[in-house]
């Protein structure tokens, strides 16, 4: 939720933020025409709540006479009281559900525009000339299959579209990828967290996911519970409703969960392998942090993913992604896309996002300030690794035969293994 007082003050900002997102500015006055109705109305019943609570001190002053009057005037107000606050509640309501709709104000310097849009921020490290070194690259699933590591022929058959099985060492090897980046976590100060993977409405509203992107998510009618594309929502609510003490920095969460999207709207894209799959495992970082340190926050986000990306001798550019591209909840998200060899294009492995006080308004995540005052949190979030990784080691690793060298930053997390054998047929043979 945006901070109404903000825009009340300097419309503009949040209407330029609009734009730049490809979004009807003409949001912006709706909301500030809803909210002064609610003022205007808010003061009416306040102003009736008073003259009925004045009249019903005067019945008992009254004489007999005056008394039948004074009490069919204390009917009349309680009457026009009762419609006051129903107007009230009804003017309130209308500016919630505009306000439910409103994405987060972007910062300064967000890149304008769509998916196309973004800027590169730099490129890191230089992808492999295969012809130089005589060889055709096999895409993942073909590695996959050669290593007994990927399985998505019994994944379909068992699930569906979209669904596959990691076997052998391609469990041990996401294993060794989430393991890696726990300790990443942990070494930079986050407190590792195992997550629920069901969240509740009110939860998965107040992290923004139920917007423009609701038709992503899984939902169990049943239990009128929401299956989480991202452990950042459980790790949202984690501390809604509280009051934090931030005084010692900030409270940092590496979230380790399974992970559901619906993939709604992908049809045809990236069907082979395991790029855009329904389900995945992803360790995720969570802040909660003043918001004047924000920023600095998601620059040490972004950090600490590249660091990751180097343990996995990944070559890999970050993106400034642009405004149109952008969740509901995010104010800033930088991506980090590896290189895949047999497409020719950058895949993105990472995104962290500056939420600012977006999520924290919506849960009612406070902290105190030295004067004893309370205002909402910042937020940030930020991918540590996920599944899809293996996609990017497999290919960028591979070696003529279909073997596979581990990256020195994983093979203490399988056993000092250097390279990655074929076993010998396909997996699904």
């Amino acid at each position: 939720m945006i901070d109404l007082k903000s825009l009340r003050e300097d419309p503009d900002v949040a209407r330029a933020s609009q734009r730049a997102r490809g979004e009807s500015p003409a949001l912006v006055d709706k909301v500030l025409d809803a909210d002064a109705r609610r003022r205007s109305l808010l003061t009416e019943f306040e102003r009736l709540r008073a003259d009925q609570k004045e009249v019903s001190r005067s019945v008992g002053k009254a004489t007999p006479d005056e008394r039948p009057a004074i009490l069919t005037k204390a009917k009349e107000l309680s009457d026009h009281v009762k419609a006051a606050e129903s107007d009230a509640d009804r003017a309130r309501d209308d500016l919630d559900r505009l306000l439910a709709g409103f994405p987060n104000i972007v910062l300064d310097g967000v890149p304008a525009g769509g998916e196309d849009d973004y800027v590169v921020l730099r490129t890191e490290g230089t992808p492999r000339d295969f012809a130089a070194e005589g060889f055709t690259p096999r895409d993942h699933l073909e590695i996959g299959e050669l290593l007994a590591a990927i399985d998505t022929e019994r994944g379909a058959k068992v699930s569906g579209a979209r669904f596959y099985y990691l076997t052998g060492i391609g469990a041990r090897l996401e294993l060794a990828l989430l393991n890696a980046a726990i300790d990443k976590a942990v070494a930079a100060g986050f407190t590792p967290m195992i997550t629920p993977t069901l969240v509740k409405p009110e939860i998965m509203a107040g992290t923004g996911f139920l917007g423009a992107h609701a038709d992503e998510i899984y939902r169990l009618e049943a239990d009128d519970l929401y299956l989480v594309g991202t452990s950042e929502v459980a790790l949202a609510g984690y501390h809604s409703g509280e009051i934090l003490d931030l005084s010692a920095g900030p409270k940092r969460y590496a979230g380790w969960s399974a992970c559901y999207r619906r993939e709604a709207g992908s049809y045809g894209k990236d069907t082979r392998g395991i790029i855009r799959v329904h389900q995945f495992h992803k360790v995720e970082m969570f802040s909660y942090v003043p918001v004047e340190e924000a920023e600095a926050e998601h620059a040490r986000l972004l950090a600490w993913e590249e660091e990751m990306l180097a343990a996995a001798s990944l070559p890999y550019r970050v993106i400034d992604t642009a405004a149109g591209d952008l969740g509901t909840s995010a104010a800033r998200k930088f991506d980090c896309e590896a290189w895949l060899p047999t497409q020719g294009r950058y895949l993105e492995l990472t995104s962290t996002s500056n939420c600012t006080t977006f999520q924290a308004r919506r849960l009612g995540v406070r902290e105190r300030t030295p004067s004893g005052q309370t205002r909402p949190v910042a937020t940030l979030n930020g991918t540590l690794a996920t599944t899809r990784w293996i996609v990017a080691i497999l290919e960028n690793h591979q070696l003529p035969d279909g073997s596979v060298r581990v990256p020195e930053g994983l093979r203490g997390y399988l056993g000092g293994l250097e390279v990655l054998e074929p076993a010998g047929g396909s997996a699904t043979a």
